[in-house]
């Protein structure tokens, strides 16, 4: 986290690396509260350092700002470590969670794992919610996930952006992948977080910011290339999915790899619809080459590998 930006001393953010999304820890005078518990290879790791974070108290409430794997993974183990834990999630899943739907969550399409985890209420865009000492706003924040939300907290002008705003960007935008619109709905959250005028942005992913013009000028340019080009988002969502399964598994044979993604819906669902006319194995093995270029990964042998 940048030294020059204050949080309120209530705050403690826990940045993560981009497999698992940063966790967000608020403590006030009767009871604690999370913001995202990371993906769940690194569950341990999370239950871990909420622990050291809070020194023997317990934590009573858990929030997903939105239900992708790598901001809701360590779910589980932290609702198994205290059993009293109140969880809250968006609704729009709320169904298949308390169902547990694995592929309407997306987790077996996108190739990822999740354990099965419990919620005991829905955050409500348009509400207000109560942690620790501090009241946030809920805000719809559709684009990167339709049903995500994000968090602001209106006396220090603290927002919890998750994946709609990251200090040079946002997360990739999966409703396209299906073939749905929704760059206009990113850009709508860009407008809104706009308007709520942060002076602190705690993203999903990256370190806490407050360069809120710069940033959401990045995002909207590029925003405007996306719309423009709508096969770079594609490809760059496509590249996004083989680099989470690197950093889970760190290193892969190459015919693994492509084996692991000609598995995977997503990846075939993006091949059928915008790659049709091309070979599966070579588009992969081209993906994974852009990622070698670019520093993502490094080929050694007859296996890729992680790097960075």
């Amino acid at each position: 986290m940048n030294n020059a930006i204050t949080l309120p001393p209530a705050i403690t953010v826990l940045e993560r690396g981009w497999l698992s999304s940063n966790n967000i820890l608020i403590q006030g005078r009767t009871s604690t509260a999370l913001i995202d518990s990371g993906y769940c290879l690194h569950a341990p790791q999370t239950l871990a350092l909420v622990q050291a974070a809070l020194a023997g108290r317990p934590l009573d409430v858990l929030v997903n700002t939105h239900l992708h794997s790598d901001h809701c993974g360590g779910n589980a183990q932290l609702q198994a470590h205290y059993p009293a834990l109140q969880t809250l999630i968006p609704p729009g899943h709320s169904e298949h969670v308390r169902n547990w739907d694995p592929n309407a969550l997306t987790f077996v399409p996108t190739g990822q794992n999740c354990p099965p985890f419990t919620f005991d209420a829905a955050l409500v865009p348009g509400t207000e919610l109560r942690l620790g000492d501090l009241t946030w706003q809920v805000h719809a924040a559709a684009g990167h996930d339709p049903h995500s939300v994000i968090l602001f907290e209106p006396d220090s002008r603290t927002l919890v952006s998750a994946d709609a705003l990251w200090e040079r960007g946002f997360g990739v935008v999966f409703p396209e992948l299906e073939g749905i619109e929704a760059f206009a709905a990113v850009g709508d959250t860009l407008d809104l977080i706009e308007q709520l005028s942060p002076k602190i942005v705690i993203p999903g992913h990256g370190p806490v910011f407050s360069t809120i013009e710069t940033s959401l000028a990045t995002a909207r340019a590029r925003l405007a290339g996306f719309v423009q080009q709508p096969e770079k988002h594609i490809t760059y969502a496509a590249k996004v999915l083989l680099k989470f399964k690197l950093l889970e598994a760190q290193s892969l044979d190459l015919n693994t790899f492509i084996t692991w993604a000609d598995t995977t819906p997503y990846f075939r669902l993006i091949f059928n619809t915008h790659f049709s006319d091309r070979e599966f194995s070579t588009w992969v093995q081209q993906l994974i080459a852009d990622l070698v270029r670019s520093g993502a990964a490094v080929h050694e042998g007859p296996n890729i590998s992680n790097a960075g």
